[in-house]
């Protein structure tokens, strides 16, 4: 039994990740306002990363080997408008994890984002530059830096465009965001410039235990097969889920002037997961179909 300390655990991925554990004894931290310790496995607690001493707490109760560091401000244009706030959550608070980690000797499995690539060299591997261009990914990218440096074991998951079920207290993703509002019959416009290999949170999380489970460090991109725009996301969410694409109209990036600066194309190149895993990337079909099929 690995003890495993879950950051932001109710988080799209966080849920992901305790609904697919089959071996480790878990405990979560979350920033949820409801009560999920019902789960005998886990044990959940409600606290703030950036409070190094309720932290300090958590770590000293916990006793993690491993932290999964899925925590953060990740919303890109929220990062831009409230750069301090962001800051202080995506890389003062991975600091006061990683600080921690380094007291019990833990293995960190920071979870980062494709934002910290510009978008113009695509398909991007583990080796491709790093050049951010938006505050976001600035940040992490940052925090990846002090976790590569912090001298304790370490993963860095590069996850792209994640989509799944939603804790419903949680904020959406592009897909339950979609739902929501074609379900309402409202209009939707989706830029057509804007290119990712969407991936399901469900496979994401099973692809991150068994790098842990087969003791893997380094980087890693995790990605769906399939890459698309988002209009054509879009699309194809209405025909799995039965909605009504005529609502649906595309854009290029320059309709929305006020948001935050987004690299164009950042889909990967998932040649390094597929070679020391032996796992191909599930299509996107595949994965909303399994989504539509499960129980929110």
């Amino acid at each position: 039994m690995v003890k495993v300390l879950i950051t932001g655990g109710t988080g799209l991925l966080g849920k992901a990740l305790v609904e697919t554990n089959r071996k480790a004894a878990i405990s979560s931290i979350y920033l949820g306002a409801y009560d999920m310790a019902n789960d005998r496995k886990s044990a959940y607690y409600k606290t703030d990363i950036c409070d190094k001493d309720a932290m300090d707490e958590v770590f000293s109760k916990a006793e993690p080997q491993v932290v999964i560091h899925t925590a953060g401000i990740a919303n890109v244009d929220y990062c831009e408008k409230n750069y301090k706030e962001a800051y202080e959550s995506n890389v003062i608070g991975t600091g006061i994890i990683v600080d921690l980690a380094r007291k019990t000797g833990a293995k960190i499995v920071f979870i980062s984002t494709n934002a910290v690539f510009d978008g113009r060299s695509a398909p991007y591997s583990e080796n491709s530059v790093t050049s951010p261009i938006n505050s976001y990914g600035k940040m992490k990218l940052e925090a990846e830096e002090m976790v590569r440096d912090s001298g304790l074991k370490n993963l860095i998951i590069r996850p792209i465009l994640m989509y799944g079920w939603n804790h419903e207290q949680e904020r959406v993703n592009a897909v339950t965001w979609l739902i929501e509002k074609l379900k309402k019959g409202e209009k939707v416009n989706m830029v057509n410039d804007v290119y990712e290999n969407p991936l399901f949170n469900i496979s994401c999380a099973e692809i991150i235990w068994s790098l842990i489970d087969s003791g893997k460090e380094g980087i890693y991109h995790l990605a769906g097969r399939d890459m698309v725009n988002r209009y054509e996301f879009a699309r194809m969410i209405a025909d799995v889920f039965d909605l009504d694409k005529k609502l649906i109209s595309q854009v290029s990036s320059g309709f929305f002037p006020g948001l935050a600066p987004r690299p164009r194309n950042t889909s990967y190149d998932t040649s390094k997961i597929e070679k020391d895993l032996g796992l191909k990337p599930a299509g996107l079909k595949e994965g909303l179909e399994i989504m539509k099929g499960m129980r929110r």
